[in-house]
């Protein structure tokens, strides 16, 4: 089952509100993208204006997923958990010694970890985290950190074959997914996707999101 999960990049804890306002009740999930500056050039909240990480809105049973696109995540995972996140995303890249940051996350609260990898990082670095992470979620773009950026096809061939040998892990995309590409990594096996400026940037919102989440009925 595939599952569309709109990906919120906040300049502002106001924009997490606001993009709620527009998607509740038709989703069960969203992803906020935490940009420091540090370990992608771009930032977001909290990181733009300096502020407190305040407490996810919790008047909503939205599950928050948090894709800490930062440097040290295992230090900044317990604040997003003690506001209300119930699943960490870390990127392989920014994990020095990942079966202890992903146990270290765990036992601050996160109901599920998963582990992020770049279009340019080979499937084979995930290999000894497997075990420990409760998913993997592929990028599907070159450049993260920034919505809007062109699809990386490169992704569905990493896709195919990371299924092709682990069938139980549960795989996300983010980054690239639009109305075009969806059916494309649903085919290659992917279960949630993380939608972004197709679902923002588009005239409507409530309808982008049906279109997208009518594309998992069409291909299956």
């Amino acid at each position: 089952m595939t599952e569309i999960i709109p990906a919120i990049m906040p300049k502002q804890f106001n924009d997490i509100k606001e993009a709620l306002a527009d998607v509740e009740g038709l989703v069960r999930a969203v992803q906020i993208d935490v940009m420091d500056g540090e370990f992608v050039p771009s930032k977001s909240w909290p990181f733009i204006h300096g502020d407190a990480i305040q407490e996810l809105p919790q008047n909503t049973d939205i599950f928050y997923e948090i894709d800490l696109m930062v440097e040290h995540p295992e230090v900044l995972a317990g604040d997003f958990i003690e506001a209300g996140a119930q699943r960490i995303i870390l990127h392989i890249e920014s994990l020095q010694e990942p079966q202890g940051q992903i146990a270290a996350i765990k036992e601050k609260g996160a109901r599920e970890v998963v582990v992020a990898l770049n279009t340019d990082t080979p499937n084979e670095t995930l290999e000894d985290v497997l075990e420990y992470a409760d998913g993997v979620q592929f990028m599907g773009i070159a450049r993260i950190g920034y919505q809007g950026q062109q699809f990386d096809e490169r992704v569905i061939d990493k896709i195919t074959s990371f299924k092709e040998m682990h069938p139980d892990v549960t795989i996300s995309v983010d980054g690239g997914v639009s109305i075009r590409t969806a059916p494309l990594l649903i085919e290659a096996g992917a279960s949630r996707l993380a939608v972004g400026s197709a679902l923002w940037q588009s005239e409507n919102i409530k309808e982008a999101l049906a279109t997208l989440q009518s594309l998992y009925y069409g291909t299956h």
